[in-house]
């Protein structure tokens, strides 16, 4: 099987979005490919068809790849927690939480098996794969115990491409500065290396990019130029990188920043609303009057519902709702709308029963057992009939357990345990993530925005947001092979 294996100086140095690319361009020349990454640290999530967890990066890659996402494509995801803990996801599967210092201590060697094992499995499965790396593969303190980069490349004896982000300065240093931390085996695995980022002209970068192949006897095969568009992001770092409000926009969506935010993906659909802008605020910040506000997903609920309450934002968000603005909540957040959130086993740290914003009649228990699943429902609201599919990634259950209040929400799906909206259509709660995915879904749920700021309804017949995600995958791709050589990779 061929291999590539792309590694940066730097985290966000664009390892990721080269991965994507690469994937495609491998794709649209009739490979077989399939992305991998050994090691991911993220909570933003996708559950594959066999109801396992992997990173979302790696699930965008396979689209990428015009193929299946798998859990063999990731097999260890790490989910931090509050605690100075992460959640292990090993092959898709929750097998506990644990600190950094013990993970490394009693799970090195299982991961390492594991990684080993998928690789093999998807060896059979594949002509190509392309290998993503993790930070950088030359943090001395803990390469020798990095299951993510220059292991992976030298199992693989993968030729290696080394990426760095030239537009935060420093790019010629953190190049040369890797490569002197590589060992001997490890540099010679590196074939080329690929400036990202870049804005301005090429021949002030060329006597540069002369020194440096002389220097180091590497050749740069790349020169990207710095590309506007936002691809799924690892994490929540990259949400102060976001574009400021649109110059057409018509309807501001606030998105509560929690501490430990999760699947944001889930809102890059309403992004690419022209008429809708996203903005993510910090707890601390003023709510103001947006047309709508959303509570995300997040990996620690109650520790965030906390945040939310000792900030304010927790009273600015029910005032916002008493006075009649719309209030979203998915996952945590749709937890964190009911009456009370409650963790006897101590699942989140320490258990006990919390208050919740009390905005929906429900109640929520957090239990050990873990749902993870792709689903396919039919909706009762915002238009009732249309086909919705997502995935459901928590380790609770949420219940109306007062009869009287049955007829004070109604069920968003046919699955009435996947979501409500209360009798005004003021305050909605899913269980589903992707649900902005499904376009005619999205749209019916915008226009209701725009109908209460009197604005005109858009067309509901749109394409779900795969469709377009296809469009910027073949942008990418296309726009990244102009200034990428590949010729001794493949």
């Amino acid at each position: 099987m061929k291999a590539i294996m792309v590694v940066g100086t730097t985290s966000h140095a664009g390892k990721s979005l080269i991965t994507t690319a690469i994937c495609r361009i491998l794709s649209r020349r009739g490979l077989r490919v399939s992305p991998f990454k050994g090691q991911n640290m993220a909570l933003n999530a996708y559950v594959t068809a066999s109801g396992g967890e992997i990173g979302y990066a790696q699930a965008v890659q396979a689209w990428a790849a015009g193929v299946v996402p798998l859990v063999e494509m990731n097999p260890i995801l790490l989910k931090p927690q509050g605690d100075m803990t992460s959640q292990i996801i090993l092959k898709g599967k929750a097998i506990g939480k644990v600190s950094a210092t013990d993970y490394y201590e009693q799970y090195f060697e299982l991961g390492w098996q594991t990684i080993k094992e998928c690789l093999q499995y998807l060896s059979t499965e594949f002509e190509a794969l392309v290998c993503e790396g993790a930070g950088s593969p030359a943090e001395i303190n803990l390469k020798h115990r990095d299951l993510t980069n220059m292991r992976v490349a030298k199992h693989l004896n993968a030729p290696t491409l080394l990426v760095v982000d030239i537009d935060r300065g420093g790019a010629f240093a953190h190049v040369v500065g890797t490569l002197e931390l590589l060992d001997p085996d490890e540099r010679a695995l590196i074939k080329g290396v690929v400036i990202n980022k870049f804005r301005g002209q090429r021949s002030i970068l060329e006597p540069g990019i002369k020194w440096l192949e002389e220097r180091t006897g590497i050749p740069v095969v790349g020169v990207i130029p710095y590309l506007e568009q936002v691809f799924p992001a690892e994490d929540s770092l990259d949400l102060l990188e976001r574009k400021p409000a649109k110059a057409n926009s018509e309807l501001n969506i606030a998105v509560i920043r929690l501490p430990r935010i999760a699947n944001f993906t889930d809102f890059d659909p309403l992004e690419s609303e022209p008429s809708v802008t996203v903005k993510y605020l910090h707890p601390k910040q003023e709510l103001g009057h947006p047309d709508a506000v959303i509570i995300p997903g997040t990996k620690t609920t109650i520790a965030d519902l906390i945040t939310l309450q000792k900030s304010g934002m927790a009273e600015a968000i029910q005032n916002y709702a008493a006075s009649g603005g719309t209030v979203l909540g998915i996952c945590g957040g749709f937890q964190m709308l009911g009456q009370s959130i409650a963790d006897p086993e101590g699942m989140e740290g320490q258990s006990g029963k919390y208050q919740g914003l009390n905005l929906l009649p429900i109640k929520t228990v957090i239990t050990g057992q873990k749902v993870a699943r792709q689903r396919q429902v039919t909706s009762n609201y915002p238009q009732a009939g249309l086909p919705v599919t997502g995935f459901e990634i928590h380790q609770g259950r949420s219940r109306i357990e007062n009869p009287a209040d049955q007829k004070s929400c109604q069920p968003l799906f046919d699955d009435a345990n996947l979501g409500l909206v209360d009798s005004c259509q003021s305050v909605w709660g899913t269980y589903l993530h992707g649900i902005f995915d499904n376009g005619p879904w999205r749209r019916a749920w915008v226009n209701r925005l725009r109908q209460q700021r009197g604005l005109k309804s858009l067309p509901t017949g749109v394409a779900n947001y795969k469709e377009q995600r296809e469009q910027m995958l073949d942008s990418l791709a296309t726009q990244i092979e102009e200034h990428l050589d590949l010729t001794q990779f493949i």
